[in-house]
């Protein structure tokens, strides 16, 4: 059960005066043909089943999410308590569910309630006296945190604290590597106390106005995995040592995954815990060095965040802070509309979209563009920069590609010259941002129809037409097979290549000549851009090469990043590719959502996840399962390549929920839905909630 998508509203405040509430259907019923739902004043009227604000009465419905309140007016300060009954296919009634209670607080400019922040008690996993008045601690992982502990004395005196990110030669890296986390804190020390806070200095960037400042309740938090004290008088015990971790609200069961690929798994468990760590500001900010939210790391942290738990608050808070407090890169603003589609896939919910809807077409720069269709951001003018949100007459926007860019621009030594955009021909009109664009004119001519605006969602269809046609006329390169990079350049780049492939741009007849360009060009993006890549080449039926990128063990991989020490995803692969990097940066996180996504393919089908398709590429795995959280439930599967080459799978799907699976290009004899045996012209099967056992040979 949920209020405003909160799983425990009792512990946060619901801004919405008319709150939608949620509900998983019983394991009993596949599907609810009717609900009631009751909210009452008090707690002793909701259990007599007195709904005296509200009572629904049975309601013949399918719909378990994104019930709109319907009762009395619910007043500000105010706590209410509601629960809910359902009916199934065969009328049969459900008793009553327990109840929860919310609490109406004051809209004040988003209409989305936030969650609650959780703080995470984490005891050491190594402990060890290093010489007769030191320690060393490692607590397992990083996390953005402090450190209590408890300390007896009976002299005044002074401890030496240091925590960091990195080791070095077994020690903390006390001069580390730009923005590496490292601080030394002295502590003083008298007989009357025996319980410590450490008092972190602030850092003076990520303190900045721009920052998201963490609430006045917060210590200072910094990312941090190992202690070393010194200057102890006596002896220490780990159990004095906890380190407090500060996150957003968080249920580590609500997902999982496991393969036969032991790599596989660790980049998961990487990937997973990156999320969980990086929710530290109630917003997606980039890391710890600016502590900015930026859309298109907002964007990848918002899909692995909908892959990894059941939260939705935190990214649809965000996205409401972007149409405010834009950025400067012409891409990130094309990465706003992809939040808001994104939100309405997993929670069905209309909202954002009603209220937002005109600023939001201005996020597309569908004005900047030309005759042909496509657009160049050197079309932007201070009038309508202030359109976007911006508020000095001197902002531009300025097209990125990919970041960190090369050595000539930033004076950085980096390992490759062209740094992190593989060459990439900057042109006014550009490949990249121009297929950015063809998938916001895409999203919003769904919005159009989804707002019962007819004329203005042909009119977008039809502009998107026009740019799709304008992509391929105009910057693909047929004697090469591949795009070029823009309008007045010959250079292909992988950017180019795979933004097309992403967005479904290419042709049929093409893209087997891109898919391969794409191949040529490696690992030749950043952290970000393997987003795109891995969608390009699993849309492209590339799962091996897909597979193969994931548990690359080269320095541009995610192995590298637990290689080199750390436990959450850097900002870029390795420090040499960018040495201010982040050791803690959520963009990096790309396989928590690649791997359901496209390795398994499990994605909303249509809004609110009524109903699941899913599309397993998993290459050359030979076992995997993973649970994916939606709004109606977990849904769960399992594969198994037998030993007589046949593929099982066991697909659990939540009550109120249908499905289909597609076997794409796989090929079989002979195939088997819960032991009854198909015909051979399946190539995509009909799956009902609860449990479904497929078979393929």
């Amino acid at each position: 059960m949920s209020v405003e998508y909160i799983r425990q509203p009792q512990t946060t405040l619901i801004v919405d005066a008319k709150p939608e509430f949620a509900w998983e259907v019983p394991n009993s019923a596949s599907k609810q043909t009717a609900y009631q739902i009751i909210v009452a004043s008090t707690r002793d009227l909701i259990a007599e089943n007195d709904g005296n604000v509200w009572d629904s009465g049975k309601v013949p419905s399918q719909q378990s999410i994104n019930v709109e309140f319907e009762g009395k007016s619910l007043e500000e300060g105010s706590t209410y308590f509601w629960k809910v009954k359902t009916w199934d296919t065969n009328d049969t009634e459900s008793s009553f569910s327990e109840f929860q209670s919310f609490t109406i607080g004051k809209e004040e400019g988003f209409i989305t309630s936030a969650n609650i922040f959780q703080i995470d008690s984490i005891k050491p996993t190594v402990f060890k006296q290093m010489s007769f008045d030191s320690y060393f601690i490692d607590f397992g992982k990083a996390a953005f945190a402090t450190l209590a502990f408890a300390y007896e004395s009976t002299i005044n005196d002074t401890l030496v604290v240091h925590i960091g990110e990195q080791l070095v030669d077994g020690k903390i890296n006390r001069d580390p590597q730009k923005t590496i986390r490292y601080q030394k804190v002295e502590v003083v020390i008298s007989p009357e106390k025996t319980q410590y806070l450490l008092k972190i200095e602030p850092d003076k960037r990520n303190t900045k106005p721009r920052a998201v400042q963490l609430p006045d309740s917060f210590p200072v938090l910094l990312p941090f995995r190992y202690v070393e004290i010194e200057g102890v008088n006596g002896e220490l015990k780990a159990d004095d040592f906890t380190q407090l971790f500060y996150h957003g609200y968080w249920e580590d069961k609500a997902s999982y995954f496991t393969s036969s690929d032991s790599t596989l798994n660790a980049i998961w468990d990487l990937c997973k815990y990156s999320i969980k760590a990086t929710t530290f500001a109630g917003l997606y900010v980039d890391g710890d060095r600016e502590r900015i939210p930026y859309e298109a790391d907002a964007y990848l942290n918002q899909l692995s965040h909908y892959t990894t738990d059941r939260e939705f608050a935190m990214a649809r808070q965000t996205i409401e802070y972007f149409m405010e407090h834009p950025t400067w890169p012409t891409e990130w603003q094309l990465h706003v509309a992809l939040m808001f589609h994104a939100d309405y896939m997993y929670t069905g919910n209309t909202e954002l979209i009603e209220k937002y809807y005109e600023e939001l077409k201005h996020k597309t720069l569908m004005e900047l563009r030309g005759a042909d269709g496509l657009i160049s951001s050197d079309n932007a003018t201070p009038k309508f920069m202030k359109k976007l949100g911006f508020t000095n007459p001197k902002d531009k926007l300025k097209d990125i590609v990919d970041w960190p860019p090369a050595q000539k621009d930033t004076g950085w030594k980096l390992a490759t010259a062209a740094g992190e955009r593989d060459g990439f021909v900057f042109k006014p009109i550009n490949t990249v941002v121009n297929s950015l664009y063809y998938r916001n004119l895409e999203i919003m001519a769904e919005f159009a129809k989804v707002l019962n605006k007819a004329d203005e969602a042909e009119e977008l269809n039809q502009l998107a037409l026009k740019v799709k046609q304008s992509i391929n006329d105009k910057l693909f390169n047929p004697e090469a097979g591949a795009y070029i990079d823009g309008i007045g350049t010959n250079h292909s780049s992988l950017h180019a290549n795979m933004m097309a492939l992403a967005f479904d741009i290419v042709p049929e007849a093409n893209k087997n000549s891109v898919a391969d360009f794409v191949k040529s060009r490696g690992m030749a993006c950043s952290v970000y851009g393997s987003q795109y890549l891995l969608e390009a080449m699993y849309k492209a039926n590339e799962s091996e090469y897909a597979l193969g990128l994931m548990t690359a063990t080269h320095d541009r991989s995610w192995y590298n990043m637990i290689k080199i020490g750390s436990t959450i995803t850097l900002e870029a692969w390795d420090m040499k590719y960018k040495p201010n990097a982040d050791w803690n940066h959520a963009w990096g996180a790309t396989p928590a959502n690649i791997i359901p996504r496209y390795l398994w393919g499990i994605k909303p089908k249509t809004p609110g996840y009524e109903s699941v398709a899913i599309k397993p590429q998993l290459g050359d795995l030979t076992s995997s399962a993973i649970v994916v959280p939606t709004l109606r439930g977990q849904i769960k599967v399992a594969y198994s390549l037998l030993p007589d080459d046949s593929k099982y799978y066991v697909i659990e799907i939540p009550s109120n929920m249908s499905g289909e699976f597609d076997l794409g290009e796989e090929g079989y004899t002979k195939l088997t839905l819960n032991d009854m045996e198909l015909d051979n012209n399946h190539q995509v099967i009909q799956l009902q909630s609860g449990k479904n056992m497929l078979k393929t040979q």
